[in-house]
């Protein structure tokens, strides 16, 4: 028996201010999955297959000024929705290049114009703060390193602006961003949401789910079988996942990962453990939980949700070719600067 126990806080969280919203996943909040009306594959485990999507305008962790408010009233949510938006219409006004990159990176803006359907105020649940816990002090100072390496570099020809709005190396296709090579935007493990291309096509067959991620056409493809993780030395840029059922949710742990990352999770490292969990919890909505354990990074493993809804349409291919043509120019443009300013 696996009760959605995450939509149930939803549910709950709506009786106790008053409102009454979508009874539908209210209802499916109330039992459990095995009693639901969700499509099953031959085997009788529970079919995933479909476009996913996690749109939307909810942030990864709360805002500050909301402190422990950890749902959306309807009136709350209609008054996020509007600061966002002022926020986004302000920024693309602007000629500063930071201030539209903040919007774009930290605020989503042009991600969708809801809520998520649970309502909560961030998709970190855990800690109770909505809030990605303090780094070690030991990766505060590695990270702290890193930039002071990076300043002393660009001081020197051989640098530009990078995706995030920062001066960075640019004399080399190894050191360019993994936004800018086309390799990540940090939107796959966890599965993110970012500015756009927020979908997700869910391939399964007997042992195995296959992931397309839009945004950078990443597949994950995941043994559902309950096998062993590849050698701890074999890194891969999305980490080695293996999935188990347990009950009709699918569970799955990522390791392995090269220690270089995009995104929500850039500061992570080699030692990043990802677990995920895939619950049908109707045939529309797929409950998404995950949990991000790194101890060489973070103080506390940190957890969230992401009710997937699912999407009408075809996924059409994310190809970032502009990438290809992108890096020969940064290159080329960096080199002759660099020759330029030869001695």
């Amino acid at each position: 028996m696996n009760p959605i126990s995450a939509l149930h806080s939803f549910s709950s969280a709506l009786l106790l201010n008053g409102l009454l919203l979508v009874t539908t996943v209210t209802v499916a909040a109330t039992v459990d999955s095995a009693t639901v009306a969700i499509p099953r594959m031959a085997d009788g485990r529970p079919n995933f297959e479909g476009i996913w999507t996690n749109k939307s305008i909810t942030p990864l962790q709360r805002s500050a000024e909301l402190g422990d408010k950890a749902f959306f009233t309807a009136e709350d949510a209609k008054a996020f929705k509007e600061r966002l938006q002022a926020r986004g219409d302000r920024d693309t006004r602007t000629n500063d290049v930071r201030d539209v990159l903040t919007a774009y990176n930290d605020f989503w803006w042009d991600s969708g114009t809801e809520i998520l359907p649970n309502m909560r105020t961030s998709i970190v649940v855990d800690p109770p703060s909505g809030r990605i816990p303090a780094m070690t002090e030991q990766r505060r100072a590695a990270l702290a390193a890193e930039q002071a390496a990076v300043t002393e570099r660009c001081r020197q020809p051989g640098c530009t602006t990078n995706n995030g709005g920062a001066l960075a190396p640019s004399y080399a296709p190894q050191v360019l961003d993994l936004m800018t090579r086309c390799i990540s935007f940090g939107t796959t493990v966890p599965m993110l949401a970012t500015a756009y291309n927020n979908n997700y096509q869910l391939v399964q067959s007997k042992g195995t789910l296959a992931i397309n991620t839009e945004m950078v056409h990443q597949v994950r493809r995941i043994p559902t079988t309950g096998s062993p993780h590849l050698p701890a030395q074999v890194k891969q840029w999305y980490g080695d996942p293996r999935g188990h059922w347990e009950g009709d949710t699918l569970v799955v742990e990522s390791t392995n990962f090269t220690g270089q990352f995009q995104g929500a999770l850039q500061a992570a490292d080699e030692n990043l453990r990802v677990i995920e969990r895939f619950t049908l919890s109707s045939a529309d909505i797929l409950l998404y939980d995950f949990t991000v354990e790194d101890p060489t990074v973070w103080t506390s493993a940190w957890s969230g949700e992401i009710p997937l809804t699912r999407s009408d349409g075809l996924l059409y291919e994310y190809a970032c070719h502009e990438g290809n043509r992108g890096i020969q120019n940064i290159l080329r443009a960096t080199r002759q600067d660099m020759k330029k300013q030869a001695p």
